[in-house]
């Protein structure tokens, strides 16, 4: 007899705030290797297109190698429920970097899952997230570093931020770290907030109209978390399919 898939709950820590119930099966892990002394760029992009609703899950599986750097950036703009989730492991001295984004209203849930594992010593990762929803969206965040007994000189770092822009709109940001190691630098925050009364006031003030105002805030928000993408071609194109979804709404 057949084995019968078992999908996730939210009892899952890893799916505790996912549209659970919009699943029907999980993809495989893609997997990816960079060798030792290699640099690998990955870029995701979920932008409206002929399917702007149903669901897309990605689920990537890394393997950094000594000394090697792996970068994702991904922009999280379409699907009723979307989900991007990366298993990092580093070897000695490789680094990760991570720049996302979501973007929604309506009753749409977008999410980053991630799991860095810093197996060895010497090595890094920075992991910058930015969530803006309006309507009934909901952007989800969840980030776990773990840091063996063994990887001393970690250097780990996680950045979490969320922008509602309307009442009945939720970010869940949760950054969490598990350390076995003592000689290690290891940081992370979570917040989720309004936008700035003072700039929007200190902006109107100077002239500026409040739709521009509040325009130049929300991208000022989001572009934190490409700043590490030195692509500038590739950068523009990223920023501007966040304004894209942002621009029908603001």
């Amino acid at each position: 007899m057949p084995e019968v898939a078992v999908l996730p709950t939210r009892k899952d820590e890893a799916w505790r705030y996912a549209a659970v119930d919009r699943l029907t099966s999980l993809p495989d892990w893609r997997e990816i290797y960079v060798a030792t002394g290699e640099n690998h760029r990955e870029l995701i992009v979920l932008e409206d297109g002929s399917d702007p609703g149903g669901t897309d899950i990605q689920r990537i599986r890394i393997h950094v190698g000594e000394s090697a750097r792996c970068e994702l950036f991904a922009v999280i703009a379409s699907r009723e429920y979307a989900r991007v989730e990366v298993e990092v492991t580093l070897a000695r001295g490789a680094h990760f970097e991570m720049g996302g984004i979501t973007v929604g209203g309506r009753k749409t849930t977008r999410e980053f899952v991630t799991h860095v594992i810093h197996a060895e010593p010497e090595a890094s990762s920075n992991q910058v997230v930015r969530a803006v929803h309006w309507g009934r969206g909901t952007g989800n965040v969840l980030g776990n570093v773990d840091v063996a007994r063994y990887a001393q000189k970690t250097d780990a770092a996680q950045d979490f931020k969320g922008l509602l822009l309307e009442k009945g709109a939720s970010v869940n940001a949760v950054p969490q770290l598990e350390i076995f190691a003592d000689d290690v630098k290891c940081a992370h925050g979570a917040t989720v907030g309004q936008l700035d009364e003072t700039a929007k006031f200190y902006m109107a003030a100077r002239g500026l109209p409040p739709e521009l105002a509040r325009r130049l805030l929300v991208q000022a928000f989001i572009g934190d978390a490409l700043v590490a993408l030195d692509d500038a071609v590739e950068h523009e194109r990223l920023l501007q399919v966040a304004l894209d979804k942002l621009d029908k709404h603001l």
